[in-house]
């Protein structure tokens, strides 16, 4: 079924036009875009984007993080109710004269701001389909921003559709959240295609970043039998550090924190500022420095 949603998308009535770059690196600092994206849905992408996020500004990074989900789960995790925004995402994306600034949010970590979404996004998908170029909609709304920020983290939808191609797009890198599980496994190989078509057809830029093992339960032998079925599969895509199951992750975004913020010496929130260190590591030769 996914599959089939996805073909319209990726194989449009007219050729695509190439994405230019989205900033002149020859003329000064420019943010890495990565998607954190996966068709199947509570794998822990929304998880790992706040708090990967979190993690990269307490390293000192300047990060944004784009809610492109019209679940809002991002807004929600860092304090902010989505059914109370005037605007959102939304408005940057179908409205030419809305000034993605006025859209962004401060939050309560220092150096991490939001562009959030709510439920006027899933509309977005319908009205995106009568517009020219529409798999570059989000790029041309996040070309601006790239050089406020270090990293711009997008939380995809869990499928394959129009906004996540838009994302995949935008993108320089991605980042798979996979739970440590049979089905979720099984799915890869549908994501690594469609990433590998997008790259061909819209986004030569795009490469994965990694795989970030999540949701992982080392007390059961499954969870032990996919991680080292990933790590044969993936080699070296797969990230040294593995997401633990731990309860602070589902009582955080209640409080409207990061994980690092709620229970900042837990396992999750170490776990979540090994992966900002590896992740800084590996886009380090894409990334200007700071000055």
């Amino acid at each position: 079924m996914e599959q089939h949603a996805t073909t319209p998308a990726l194989q449009p009535p007219q050729p695509a036009v190439s994405p230019a770059p989205l900033f002149d690196e020859g003329t000064g600092h420019t943010g890495r875009i990565i998607a954190l994206a996966n068709q199947k849905g509570g794998v822990g992408k929304t998880t790992t984007t706040i708090n990967l996020g979190a993690a990269l500004a307490e390293l000192g990074q300047r990060v944004l993080i784009v809610d492109f989900d019209p679940q809002g789960g991002c807004a929600l995790g860092l304090g902010v109710e989505p059914s109370g925004l005037e605007v959102s995402v939304y408005n940057a994306l179908l409205d030419r004269d809305c000034d993605v600034e006025s859209v962004i949010l401060k939050t309560s970590v220092h150096g991490l701001e939001l562009l959030p979404s709510n439920i006027d996004l899933a509309a977005a998908e319908l009205m995106l389909v009568q517009e020219v170029a529409r798999e570059q909609s989000l790029m041309r709304v996040l070309a601006p921003l790239r050089s406020r920020y270090d990293f711009m983290l997008i939380d995809c939808p869990p499928s394959l559709g129009l906004l996540t191609i838009n994302a995949l797009t935008a993108a320089d890198g991605v980042i798979v959240p996979l739970e440590t599980e049979y089905y979720a496994l099984r799915g890869m190989g549908l994501l690594m295609d469609s990433i590998e078509r997008i790259r061909e057809r819209l986004n030569p830029r795009l490469h994965v970043d990694g795989i970030v093992a999540t949701m992982v339960d080392s007390r059961t032998l499954h969870s032990k039998e996919v991680l080292e079925r990933v790590r044969d599969a993936f080699g070296a895509r797969l990230f040294d550090t593995p997401i633990r199951k731990t309860v602070r992750f589902a009582e955080a975004p209640v409080a409207g924190e990061s994980i690092l913020t709620y229970a900042p010496s837990s396992t999750g929130a170490t776990a979540y500022r090994n992966l900002a260190k590896e992740v800084v590591a590996r886009v380090a030769q894409s990334q200007s420095a700071r000055g």
